[in-house]
């Protein structure tokens, strides 16, 4: 399976996938993920910005200063923007920016401001793009593993009901689903379908969420989304090794305002990617997703992550696992 490199990577060939770029006011992480996206040179670039809130003092400067940041494109790329002059939000200001990005294109990868990828994310999302474009099962192309690395010993990546909104990639077929209202959640939970499509613990934690978002007005696009995967039976693609680090977390921020206590490192990886011909939703990932990971999950991450940058050598999580508790009761 695939070796990690913390730095190294070099693209298979030129980068043929269009990106949409989601800006708003943070004209530092902004910098920081733009200089990713001048070093993969995507041939074609969307950028959409939400507008300054007439609230908060100096914040239309710093729209303005995002703004001449993503217009400094230096490679060859053409470039489309959507710049807001008012505030939309969270939900509609992303939301709308992808129906015009899909209105455009058929399929593409999605970075907001503050996700910082590695290199190889936008090809691992360029080549499962292509791999599963007309496979209704699969919905989106996720770069965010929240355990850091998940058992890489046995496949490249992996299937899940949740994957993760911090760099993705999907389709236009996919996006023509979104439910922005989340109108057949009542529905949906009065039939336990939250349960027998997760099970009845994690099918519980994730009614309740979706139970808050609509009780307290949430301002969000992504629960939504997430909502409509669930609605379709749909599944993400995520990296056995994870591919993108979130550097917004912050009083700026407007979801991620506390400090990143699991703090979740980004990786390099080899292309091409092994096929996963499993297509089963990884259940204790998606347990550990909707919860705090314990931390003896994550020193096992950690531990596995060194070894295979140090020596070279994968072992699954359950030998790991297993070695270690042996040693502690004996």
């Amino acid at each position: 399976m695939q070796k990690i490199s913390s730095d190294v990577f070099n693209p298979p060939h030129p980068l043929k996938t269009a990106v949409l770029f989601l800006t708003f006011n943070r004209p530092d992480t902004t910098k920081q993920v733009f200089e990713a996206l001048r070093q993969a040179k995507p041939p074609m670039l969307y950028v959409a910005a939400d507008g300054p809130r007439a609230d908060k003092a100096g914040e239309q400067e710093k729209c303005e200063e995002v703004r001449r940041i993503v217009t400094k494109v230096d490679w060859g790329c053409e470039v489309k923007t959507l710049f807001r002059d008012k505030n939309l939000g969270c939900r509609v200001g992303v939301s709308s920016a992808i129906d015009w990005f899909f209105e455009n294109e058929e399929e593409g990868i999605i970075l907001e401001d503050d996700c910082l990828p590695s290199q190889s994310f936008f090809w691992f999302c360029e080549e499962l793009l292509e791999r599963y474009k007309d496979d209704e099962r699969i919905m989106i192309v996720s770069g965010y593993n929240r355990q850091e690395t998940w058992e890489q010993d046995k496949y490249d990546y992996f299937f899940s009901h949740f994957g993760g909104i911090w760099g993705w990639g999907s389709w236009r077929r996919a996006w023509n689903l979104y439910d922005e209202d989340m109108k057949n959640l009542e529905c949906f939970i009065e039939n336990n379908y939250f349960e027998f499509l997760l099970g009845k613990k994690l099918g519980n934690i994730r009614k309740m969420q979706l139970i808050n978002v609509i009780q307290n007005n949430v301002d969000t696009w992504a629960f939504p989304w997430g909502f409509t995967r669930h609605l379709n039976s749909g599944l993400a693609c995520v990296p056995s090794n994870n591919l993108v680090e979130n550097i917004g977390f912050g009083p700026d921020a407007t979801h991620t305002c506390g400090k990143n206590r699991n703090v979740v490192k980004k990786y390099e990886i080899n292309l091409p990617t092994n096929p996963n011909t499993i297509i089963v939703p990884n259940l204790e990932y998606d347990m550990l997703f909707q919860g705090k990971p314990s931390f003896f999950s994550m020193f096992i991450n950690h531990v596995l992550s060194y070894i295979q940058k140090k020596w070279g050598v994968s072992f699954s999580r359950r030998y790991i696992k297993k070695k270690i508790k042996r040693w502690f009761c004996s």
